[in-house]
């Protein structure tokens, strides 16, 4: 448990190791799989929630004046801030619930929730299933898999590194090709007669 909550709070230490070695101790005698999946999740609720009060308390206005001067490194404007809050009062429990089983993402998800004042009630139900779904497969690996845990790093490590590249080459294509919009004019060009532009 404690483990796991450092893995939240410290994204590099990996959850794809912690979880199937307990898996494994289970398997072996010394702990309950149910257990340590219960523990797992317990732990890594506790970092969710304490990156989700952070950004809640700091709250997105705060952040304002920080993307209108550095927004081009950011590669995001306050449109784009609009943009994701609008996303995530449609979809917010599934972006949330998904979020929490897919690596390297999962670490992070907390933080555009509570800047963007997703409900706590929301955010706590869909956090645990997505993180009891991701701390039981891990744990059920280990458990299976018994001595041959090794094999799980295998296929999740590379997974792990493929998103963090597909980040990583997101952000350079949107440097490349941001562009400041302005809401407000963007509203009145499409406010102009038939649709056109002028």
């Amino acid at each position: 448990g404690l483990l796991m909550f450092l893995e939240t709070v410290f994204p590099p230490i990996p959850s794809e190791v912690i979880m199937p070695i307990a898996g494994l101790r289970a398997a072996q005698g010394p702990m309950h799989l149910w257990g340590v999946i219960a523990a797992g999740t317990f732990g890594a609720m506790l970092g969710n929630f304490f990156w989700y009060a952070a950004a809640r308390v700091i709250g997105i206005e705060r952040f304002r004046p920080f993307i209108e001067k550095h927004g081009r490194w950011l590669t995001l404007d306050w449109y784009d801030v609009e943009k994701a809050e609008r996303l995530f009062g449609r979809f917010g429990s599934f972006l949330v619930g998904v979020g929490r089983m897919m690596p390297t993402i999962r670490s992070i998800i907390s933080v555009p929730a509570g800047l963007l004042n997703m409900r706590l009630k929301t955010f706590l139900l869909w956090s645990t299933v997505g993180t009891a779904g991701w701390s039981a497969g891990l744990a059920i690996a280990g458990y299976a898999l018994g001595r041959q845990f090794g094999q799980i790093e295998t296929i999740l490590g590379p997974l792990s590194s493929a998103i963090i590249a597909a980040i990583v080459l997101s952000y350079l294509w949107r440097q490349l090709t941001w562009r400041k919009r302005h809401p407000a004019h963007e509203a009145k060009l499409g406010d102009a007669p038939n649709g056109t532009r002028p």
